[in-house]
């Protein structure tokens, strides 16, 4: 994977991964509430030499004592020490559950000794640790007592009192917070990438990219209305979702440019993935553009064009190829443009046979003679055969994915059967993608309105000559190929 995959996984699973933050941002602080607070407080002890000397005799008395520090931090978790601080304070613990709470430290090339005590309550944690440092202090001075009697060469004397700390050492809520939050974060991309490993469903063009290099014509953005108004005339002209089928249809007329048949099949892999509103939608999108189309709802098993257009489903396609009656009687005009609707007709048993009979060639071949442009909607490929009999008699092929719909391999199986007919398959359409975030095939341009336009720009003075002239399709020829040509073109 490369840096923009890894982006692309990030925002496409940033939600979840700010619901694992702020999880474990709330899971620390509820931790912070629950554990009871405890108190930590310390006394400091210093040993030293008793008794004078010449300064080498000093340094060496130094060293010596340096050397027995250690020592005497290792001491003051031994029952020795501790029992007699139990038995002082009356506490109800044995010296092992006591050892827990003490801690002994000193520092490397230091004679002071840090004695610290952790108790739920202020005062207790600093009774125990000055009890522990008193009785350290007895104990060493039994331990260093010459045997033939006489003073300790060593003396422990606190430099440091034990006082009961006003704030309580535990819990860090800010500790908390923040080891809440980079656990919660690390959670949350790690579930992420194992999702992602997981997921194999086609969510965007990235994914596509995987697994082909065939042309994307277009990508349409799911519209919670398209349920209600699925036709492309039930949308605002300037909607982004007609923008995304006049440039699928843009691209739909270069990549069909070289192909002498007029006749493209709209499929998909799976049902659901909205194959038959793109088919729809494309052919009124052509229609609109000034070509005479024909649209063929061959889909034989669950026809739908009847439905959404609100024509007549009983005499269509299958009436056609079996001789029932003419094609031309047949057609149903539908808008205000040259659109004709050859809906299904009657669900045949045996679909697979009819749409691969000479019949349907011969019947495409009519269409092509007299329309400029024929949009079939076939069934999708997974399911059934009938589109990959069909991709045969037809000039080309355009598949709808539709996003978060069908799987990788789903997808690939697709591609093959179409490979294995020899179809040509012109593009796929994204349909069903998300309007936002990583997966987004969608790009806006504001419209403005003459009076807003007014408003924004200067007016322009124009020639006398020119003020009473609108523009006719002539002057924007004479733009396009130049006056002399225009000229020759209109006498043609």
């Amino acid at each position: 994977m490369e840096l923009s995959d890894y982006l692309r996984l990030l925002r496409r699973n940033w939600s979840f991964i700010l619901a694992c933050f702020l999880i474990g941002l709330l899971i620390a602080a509820t931790a912070s509430m629950i554990v009871k607070p405890t108190y930590t407080s310390s006394t400091k002890l210093f040993v030293a030499i008793q008794g004078s000397g010449s300064i080498s005799e000093l340094q060496q008395g130094n060293t010596f004592s340096q050397a027995r520090v250690q020592s005497y931090v290792e001491t003051v978790n031994t029952p020795a020490v501790l029992q007699p601080a139990i038995d002082t304070l009356g506490l109800q613990v044995s010296p092992a559950e006591l050892s827990q709470r003490i801690q002994a430290s000193s520092d490397l090339n230091t004679v002071i000794i840090s004695i610290r005590a952790i108790d739920t309550s202020p005062v207790q944690a600093a009774a125990i640790a000055q009890a522990v440092g008193n009785s350290l202090i007895a104990v060493i001075n039994d331990i260093e007592s010459p045997t033939q009697g006489g003073p300790s060469p060593l003396k422990l004397s606190v430099v440091t009192p034990a006082s009961a700390p006003a704030a309580p050492s535990a819990p860090n809520a800010a500790l908390y917070l923040a080891v809440g939050a980079i656990g919660g974060l690390l959670c949350g991309v790690g579930l992420a990438f194992l999702r992602s490993t997981l997921d194999t469903k086609v969510r965007g063009e990235a994914d596509l990219r995987r697994i082909t290099d065939v042309p994307v014509l277009g990508g349409i953005a799911y519209d919670g209305d398209a349920s209600r108004k699925p036709l492309l005339t039930q949308t605002l002209p300037q909607s982004p979702r007609a923008e995304s089928f006049r440039q699928i249809r843009t691209n739909l007329q270069f990549a069909h440019v070289s192909h002498e048949s007029k006749a493209v099949l709209v499929t998909s892999s799976l049902p659901g993935e909205g194959k038959t509103t793109t088919a729809t939608n494309l052919a009124i999108a052509l229609a609109q553009s000034g070509k005479t189309v024909a649209l063929v709802d061959a889909d034989l098993r669950r026809p739908r064009v009847d439905d959404y257009l609100g024509l007549e489903r009983n005499a269509g396609l299958t009436t056609a190829l079996i001789g029932a009656a003419e094609l031309d009687d047949l057609m149903q005009p539908w808008g205000e443009n040259n659109l004709y609707v050859l809906t299904s007709g009657r669900i045949p048993p045996n679909p697979s046979e009819l749409l691969g009979s000479e019949a349907m060639k011969n019947l495409i071949l009519q269409l092509e003679q007299s329309f400029d442009a024929v949009i079939i909607d076939a069934p999708p490929l997974l399911p059934v055969t009938d589109s990959a009999v069909l991709a045969q008699r037809v000039g080309g092929v355009v598949m709808v994915v539709g996003s978060s719909k069908v799987k990788q391999a789903d997808l690939e199986r697709s591609l093959e059967s179409l490979r294995m007919v020899q179809a040509d398959l012109l593009g796929l359409v994204m349909n069903l993608l998300p309007a936002k975030g990583a997966d987004a095939y969608s790009y806006s341009y504001s419209y403005t309105t003459k009076e807003d336009d007014s408003k924004t720009r200067p007016a322009k003075v124009l020639p006398a000559a020119a003020k009473d002239q609108d523009p006719t399709s002539q002057d924007f020829e004479a733009i396009l190929y130049g006056e002399e040509e225009t000229q020759e073109r209109t006498r043609r």
